[in-house]
């Protein structure tokens, strides 16, 4: 039995159809299947960071990493091959960066810096007619990078309460440390006014009053309780000669009283 030209056509067609499809799932599974993950998620200047490739399967021929958006000879940055002694073959868009690759088709990044950041592919083959491909964005950013915004406000609270507290404490202790000393001061100074103070005179006191000592005319005589305080071996100083003269007249007669009035006195029985 043969099979008519026209359905021939349509049973190729068919097929072709069918393989096409296929492919495309494959591919389109193959992207799916592999991932990138970083670490750190966020890289800063002069760390190392590291790209770690999920779902590479166990055989391959090689592995091709790119930097950009499109995969080509210019921006290539190194071919790894297992199994050979020298794996990793670097490309022209290497330059002066320090990239290592490894076997499971993850590289290490080192010492990045901002100029690396962009989009970095991988493509893995896995033979002639497949290969499985990744890619991930990659910032690297400043070490003096600026917090976020919306930390600055609690962060400027706590800061404002701490200052302003310490100065308060600051000025509470020096306003007592002053206290102490105008107290101490005040104090010592009424204390010596009151012991310098000279005593107020009454009223009836006069203080044109002046009293002027004036010597004694005679030699004035120790009473005979204090005799014996005196040295019994030295004489006693005679007394001066009195000048006669109406002024010493009164001190004459106390001194040579008249023994007529005393001798008339006569006791009665």
């Amino acid at each position: 039995m043969e099979i008519p030209m026209g359905t021939q056509g349509c049973f190729s067609k068919s097929l072709l159809l069918s393989a096409s499809i296929l492919v495309l799932w494959m591919l389109q599974s193959s992207q799916a299947a592999l991932h990138i993950q970083k670490i750190p998620e966020q890289a800063q200047k002069n760390q190392d960071l590291l790209l770690s490739v999920q779902g590479v399967p166990d055989t391959f021929q090689d592995i091709n990493w790119y930097l950009g958006e499109e995969t080509y000879g210019g921006t290539r940055l190194f071919t790894y091959i297992p199994g050979i002694q020298r794996p990793q073959r670097d490309g022209s868009a290497m330059g002066q960066r320090d990239i290592v690759g490894f076997p499971n088709g993850s590289m290490l990044l080192r010492r990045a810096q901002p100029t690396d950041s962009g989009t970095y592919q991988v493509a893995i083959t896995i033979n002639s007619d497949w290969t499985m491909k990744a890619k991930t964005e990659v910032q690297v950013a400043e070490r003096n990078k600026e917090l976020p915004s919306t930390h600055l406000p609690t962060n400027a609270g706590i800061l404002a309460a701490t200052i302003i507290g310490s100065l308060t404490a600051g000025a509470l202790l020096i306003s007592c440390i002053a206290y102490l000393l105008v107290t101490r001061n005040w104090k010592g100074q009424s204390h010596r006014m009151a012991t310098t103070k000279k005593p107020e005179l009454g009223p009836g006191h006069d203080d044109d009053n002046i009293y002027e000592v004036m010597p004694s005319p005679i030699l004035l005589v120790s009473p005979i309780s204090d005799s014996g305080s005196m040295n019994p071996a030295l004489p006693l100083p005679a007394p001066p000669p009195l000048q006669a003269g109406p002024e010493n007249h009164q001190y004459q007669d106390l001194l040579n009283p008249d023994p007529a009035p005393y001798c008339q006195l006569v006791p009665t029985s």
